[in-house]
């Protein structure tokens, strides 16, 4: 299913058949691979983009676009586990990211719109005062408000001021049209420093892996440092405007957002691979506070979810110099994707960022996370007389309101005739068709 997004002409791009040499070949045509692409350009240097499929086809065309360095309670989060520098610097590589998209946005065409954004809790005020205490501490100027456009009573609120939305496909389509891609061109296996296409190689001196989840299962361990969230979206007329940005604080809450005369109300969100409110928590939502609303869209898209909640960008583990990696957005795919660019753009060109500490994939793996994510992918391994997943052999569940084959190991899935659909899996699945 599409987002609203789709509504606007899409640039074509030739498919790379035989052999080519670069500087920098980047894995994967998201809003992150753009990104970094763009930023290299402008440093002069040499590259290649390579996606398998069509540029912006997947996570990147199911955003809700919101431009923001308030991502749920991060900073707080931050500060108890690796102190107030750390917190800080995450803070001023979101915020300087932020900068440098708006500024991009607001010059073309891309219905950039200035607006303020929320994190909500519906019974938890503490957690909502210790994250604005967090965000000033850091010199954000956060406000605890109670006032809002959510149709419901609520605890608390982290608001921040002259945040942004966007329409992400205008803005990556505009600033793709001028780089080195190739669509339709899907790595298989990356040796060294060749990436082996279906169609040739592509030799380069350094690369990035951008496709949202690492595929290379020999370093970086990211099978466990991570898992995947699906969340959905109802795009409704003649429901609520909502000027501004809200997101709820739990995992499983609801945002909103408006474009034009739509509201975007997200929600239903579950680990992928096991059961959620779906788009059925959405629709009962939307009958009791919009009940004159018509759904005029509706889909779903999937997010990377880190162990500490902070992404992994940077060399894709300690003995791959060449390597490098962009991943676990956890939700908020934006500003991460340029920071993303930022910092493998001064990697590569000045052999190091000022934040990449931070974000290195090769921080500690000491958190409660990693045995949920453990536990989950012996659990689908030793499920049997099921379809199995490609990527590294666990069981894949149907999932009825999708109609797709799902893995709660690693996020992987699949159409009902096993065509792949979302990565980390390279190839289709062999299922039974239901």
């Amino acid at each position: 299913m599409k987002s609203i997004w789709n509504n606007i002409e899409k640039p074509k791009f030739d498919t790379l058949y035989g052999d080519v040499k670069t500087d920098v070949l980047i894995i994967g045509g998201g809003l992150c691979g753009i990104l970094c692409a763009y930023m290299l350009k402008n440093e002069g240097v040499d590259f290649v983009l390579a996606e398998a499929d069509k540029i912006c086809n997947g996570i990147t065309n199911a955003t809700t676009a919101k431009i923001t360095f308030l991502h749920g309670l991060i900073y707080d989060k931050i500060i108890r586990k690796y102190g107030a520098d750390k917190a800080q610097l995450y803070y001023k590589s979101q915020k300087c990211a932020f900068e440098i998209l708006t500024r991009i946005a607001s010059e073309i065409d891309s219905d950039f719109e200035i607006c303020n954004s929320f994190v909500y809790s519906l019974n938890n005020r503490s957690v909502i005062e210790r994250e604005v205490e967090a965000l000033n501490k850091i010199g954000c100027n956060a406000k605890f408000c109670e006032d809002t456009q959510v149709p419901f009573s609520i605890a608390g609120a982290v608001k921040i001021e002259n945040q942004a939305k966007f329409h992400p496909l205008k803005f990556a389509y505009t600033i793709a049209k001028d780089l080195r891609i190739y669509e339709d061109t899907k790595i298989i296996e990356v040796k060294n420093n060749m990436a082996i296409t279906d169609k040739g190689t592509i030799t380069a001196k350094k690369i990035i892996v951008a496709t949202h989840f690492p595929f290379i299962n020999k370093h970086g361990s990211y099978f466990l440092k991570m898992y995947q969230h699906r969340s959905y979206v109802l795009a409704l007329k003649n429901a609520q405007s909502i000027k501004d940005m809200y997101v709820d604080e739990s995992n499983d809450g609801l945002s909103f957002r408006s474009f034009g005369d739509l509201l975007l109300l997200g929600g239903g969100s579950h680990r992928t691979g096991k059961q959620g409110g779906n788009w059925e928590e959405l629709e009962k939502f939307s009958e009791k506070y919009y009940p004159e609303a018509q759904e005029i869209q509706r889909w779903a898209t999937q997010d990377c979810i880190t162990l500490d909640s902070i992404p992994y960008i940077g060399n894709y583990s300690k003995t791959t110099p060449d390597l490098y990696v962009a991943t676990g957005f956890n939700k908020w795919g934006m500003t991460s994707s340029m920071v993303s660019a930022m910092i493998l753009k001064d990697m590569i060109c000045k052999g190091k960022s000022e934040y990449e500490d931070v974000y290195s994939p090769s921080r500690t793996m000491v958190h409660p996370q990693l045995a949920v994510n453990m536990f989950e992918s012996l659990k689908g391994l030793a499920t049997l007389k099921v379809p199995r997943c490609p990527h590294m052999g666990c069981a894949l569940k149907y999932n009825k309101q999708e109609h797709s084959w799902d893995c709660s190991c690693h996020g992987s899935r699949f159409d009902e005739k096993g065509k792949m659909i979302n990565n980390p899996a390279t190839t289709d699945a062999n299922v039974r068709y239901n």
